[in-house]
């Protein structure tokens, strides 16, 4: 080998799986992490634009694996099923020191079971919700990964009392720098003038489910526009469904700024008086940020109904969950509508006792994220990682 030249046979090569945008970031910052500590690392696998800018080729478009619900996934179930055999072709054909899945359990989890009898190493990254909704699917878990890497406090001890290799790692909006975003820098970006009223409005970023949530915010921006003519809409997604908000968007009554970039969308925060948004972890974005919010939710009514008749938590917003009470209103499904969302958008923007008691409860949420020893939760998933895989090797070695 010529000096300067590193020697990949000796370099382990990790196969790691995003199905979506959240995760896509997630595993960028994994993959960033790993590389720090291990320079010769190589990846392969699925991923999006923020995995492959750190070097990964993407089997296949990850907006393939974009979707949710029971009624939604039906007519994908085929094409999810050849990207299924793909996935697992691949990683037979590579044999990798370890596969990383992130998130995305209803594909996810259908890989580390394919591939249960190879020997690889296996790790899962967020662990799925069980906890909320279908509990008895944790049966189903063991022997599916060799380590579950926890973004939620509470989530090492749930698993951990089924017997699962569980390891909380912190959560990863801590390092979103979604806080670190600059009010003025957005208006003159985008031409608004100072007095300008900022609403944030996140439907989501699945294609399969932002046609849900913008028609209805785009009838409740036609009650606003009577009494709030100042007020201008901003719409963060990410570039998978850009051009399926713009389509959705272009008969609203006032044309909304659409936020591709992340520093952008930031800046969207720092200027906002408020947001609504879907359940998940854009509360815990905006709650960083410090923009008061109300969630809501609408999905196919069958979907709903199952969901209803499955959940055992009390609230579904991330930020409610993890305080133990009702902090930001949860508007859902028949309360998703123009009139009651018009109502509290309102309300955020002109009570401030009820939007600072938001921000005050926020810091609280957020202080229980921190990661163990105070680790950012990249670097300690990375440390996770990078354990497993020298035990793995110290093993071999015996």
């Amino acid at each position: 080998m010529r000096e300067g030249m590193v020697d990949q046979s000796s370099s382990p090569l990790i196969w790691i799986l995003a199905g979506e945008a959240s995760g896509d970031v997630l595993g960028a910052r994994l993959m960033q992490a790993l590389r720090a500590r291990e320079p010769a690392v190589r990846f392969v696998g699925v991923g999006g634009v923020r995995m492959e800018a750190q070097g990964l080729t993407s089997l296949f478009p990850m907006r393939d694996l974009a979707v949710m619900g029971l009624v939604e996934v039906l007519p994908r179930l085929r094409s999810l099923s050849v990207r299924l055999n793909e996935a697992v072709e691949d990683i037979a054909a590579r044999k990798p020191d370890m596969v990383i899945t992130i998130d995305s359990p209803g594909f996810a989890l259908r890989l580390l079971r394919r591939i249960a009898d190879k020997g690889i190493l296996r790790v899962h990254y967020v662990a799925p919700q069980v906890w909320a909704w279908r509990q008895k699917r944790v049966k189903e878990f063991p022997g599916l990964w060799d380590e579950l890497l926890c973004l939620l406090p509470f989530e090492e001890a749930f698993f951990s009392r089924h017997g699962l290799l569980t390891r909380f790692v912190g959560h990863p909006v801590l390092q979103s720098g979604a806080q670190d975003g600059e009010s003025a820098r957005f208006h003159q970006r985008h031409g608004l003038a100072a007095k300008a009223r900022v609403l944030v409005l996140m439907p989501g970023s699945r294609r399969s489910e932002v046609p849900r949530l913008l028609p209805v915010f785009g009838k409740m921006l036609a009650l606003l526009r009577k009494d709030m003519p100042d007020l201008v809409p901003v719409i963060p997604v990410s570039p998978v469904v850009a051009a399926t908000v713009e389509r959705e968007t272009e008969n609203w009554p006032v044309r909304p700024v659409i936020v591709t970039d992340g520093q952008d969308k930031h800046d969207a925060f720092a200027a906002a008086g408020a947001a609504l948004t879907k359940s998940g972890t854009s509360t815990l974005e905006l709650a960083l940020a410090g923009v008061p919010m109300a969630v809501t939710y609408r999905v196919n009514p069958i979907t709903a109904f199952m969901a209803r008749r499955l959940i055992r938590v009390p609230y579904v917003a991330m930020v409610n969950l993890l305080a133990g009470r009702a902090i930001v209103p949860e508007l859902l499904q028949e309360h998703c509508k123009p009139s009651v969302l018009a109502s509290a958008v309102r309300t955020l923007f002109e009570n401030p006792d009820i939007a600072n008691r938001q921000k005050e409860a926020f810091k609280t949420v957020l202080n229980g994220l921190q990661g163990p020893e105070g680790k950012l939760p990249a670097d300690a998933a990375a440390d996770a990682v990078l354990a497993l895989l020298a035990e793995r090797q110290a093993g071999r070695q015996k």
